[in-house]
């Protein structure tokens, strides 16, 4: 695997997570407001894509933190750290 493909991945992966953690975000300002919220299924499926911008999401404005489904993105988490193992271990 060439370098330009892997800075694309992680470039990727990075915009993805902040994406993710700028959704976090926009639910919760919404929250306060009374505005229209971000379903939970979305910001679960979000999770799932970038699991570690959701949860910095969740941290830093203290987003769905006491809804245990939500426990899933560390679940995630986990996953997502497993298959990057995986694949470097796998290029070695």
């Amino acid at each position: 695997m060439s370098l330009d493909l892997i800075f694309v991945i992680v470039l990727v992966l990075i915009v993805l997570n902040l994406s993710v953690m700028l959704l976090y975000r926009h639910d919760k300002i919404r929250a306060r407001k009374g505005g229209r919220r971000i379903p939970e299924s979305t910001l679960l499926w979000a999770a799932l894509i970038a699991p570690f911008g959701a949860a910095y999401g969740m941290r830093v404005f203290r987003h769905k933190t006491r809804h245990r489904k939500f426990l899933l993105v560390y679940v995630f988490m986990v996953l997502h750290l497993a298959i990057i193992t995986y694949l470097i271990y796998a290029m070695i």
